[in-house]
């Protein structure tokens, strides 16, 4: 059956579990598929009665049963079997606990094939397809369960992610544009220091600023910039910092701590992607300088790729305007150990604010996930 069969969709009412029946040919997908499930960091354990009501020729039994088996499998699949402790801070939403795995297993049951009902489910990225068949090779401990750690970190990602979104990766430093789950630029990045990290979330970009003004934030006047201005306000007013409605704010400019461009991405967190000054930090390898915001290298060719038209000029002229996109694009602010490098190869990452660590290292995929 072709994946465009599925509508993963609420259903206005879910089947009864008892009227989906199970045939052999089912059957056989279904054990396939648990089978299969420990090579994606997945595991379900053996349900006896179910060998039970085989043996006992027990149809409506076999029926109950692989029903929950199947499903359950496909919650694992489709939202991932960390803890809530394990996901504390990662502040991306789904609604994809809204959809009606009952309904598409009872579509693939009548037509006779279950695999479209368990691909459905699936992460669709390139990079969970090579996080997944590098674990089903990795005999390293370690690095098995680093690959484990990031397949469900995918799954609480939304299943749909766009047609077009950007991702940015915190442990690899990098910006991603993404069209059709396929990644067609990087750019890379500079991210919060362990102690004022960048924030995991979602937003939504619909304008590139360009020569913004940068509204200091209070933690930034007390740390140095209040600072700077008591004891060499020349220097302040070289910087461009200026005292404006109660705070500091930094005129547009070569020296603004934005750079030339900022996105337009509200968010409850004021962090976004934007330009620096200070290029010679994208030579180094581990980038975690900043308050929590994220700067990113060739920001012009970033910014004039989301709009598709060259900002040169615009920003040469001085002048402070924001600039529409022809359409708004997600970005979704992530963090993910391992990865896909640009040699379609897994890369691993530091694990700078200790993310990994917190899952525990006693994850073990070889276990029931909790659920």
């Amino acid at each position: 059956m072709p994946f465009v069969a599925f509508c993963l969709c609420s259903a206005a009412a879910a089947p009864d579990p008892n009227s989906m029946v199970w045939t052999p040919t089912t059957l056989g997908q279904l054990a396939a598929w648990i089978d299969a499930a420990p090579k994606e960091g997945l595991c379900l354990s053996d349900d006896p009665s179910f060998g039970h009501a085989l043996a006992a020729d027990n149809s409506v039994l076999v029926n109950q049963i692989a029903t929950s088996q199947a499903l359950k499998l496909g919650r694992l699949h489709l939202l991932g079997c960390a803890t809530p402790a394990q996901r504390r801070g990662w502040n991306i939403a789904t609604n994809d606990a809204q959809i009606d795995m009952e309904a598409l297993l009872a579509t693939a049951l009548a037509q006779g094939d279950v695999n479209p009902f368990f691909r459905a489910l699936r992460p669709k990225t390139p990079d969970y397809e090579a996080l997944r068949l590098a674990y089903g090779i990795e005999t390293n401990p370690r690095q098995r369960t680093i690959l484990a750690r990031n397949m469900d970190r995918w799954r609480w990602l939304p299943l749909n992610l766009g047609a077009r979104y950007l991702l940015v990766n915190i442990p690899g430093f990098e910006v991603s544009l993404r069209e059709n789950e396929q990644i067609v630029e990087r750019w890379r990045v500079i991210v919060g220091k362990p102690t004022t990290p960048t924030p995991i979330f979602e937003a939504e970009v619909t304008g590139v600023t360009v020569n913004p003004w940068w509204n200091v934030p209070q933690s930034i006047v007390t740390e140095s910039v209040g600072r700077l201005v008591r004891i060499n306000p020349q220097e302040a007013r070289r910087r461009g910092y200026v005292w404006s409605n109660g705070s500091y704010r930094q005129r547009p400019g070569s020296t603004n701590s934005l750079g030339r461009i900022k996105l337009a991405m509200p968010n409850h967190y004021d962090v976004y992607l934007h330009d620096t000054p200070n290029k010679a930090l994208f030579n180094m390898q581990v980038r975690a300088f900043s308050h929590g915001c994220m700067r990113v290298g060739n920001a012009l060719g970033f910014a004039s790729r989301l709009l598709g038209r060259p900002v040169d000029r615009l920003v040469e002229s001085g002048l402070t305007a924001t600039l529409p996109l022809p359409a708004p694009i997600p970005v979704y602010v992530t963090y993910f150990t391992a990865d896909m490098s640009e040699g379609d190869v897994i890369e691993y990452h530091p694990d700078i604010y200790g993310r990994d660590k917190r899952m525990g290292d006693s994850f073990n995929p070889g276990m029931d996930c909790p659920g």
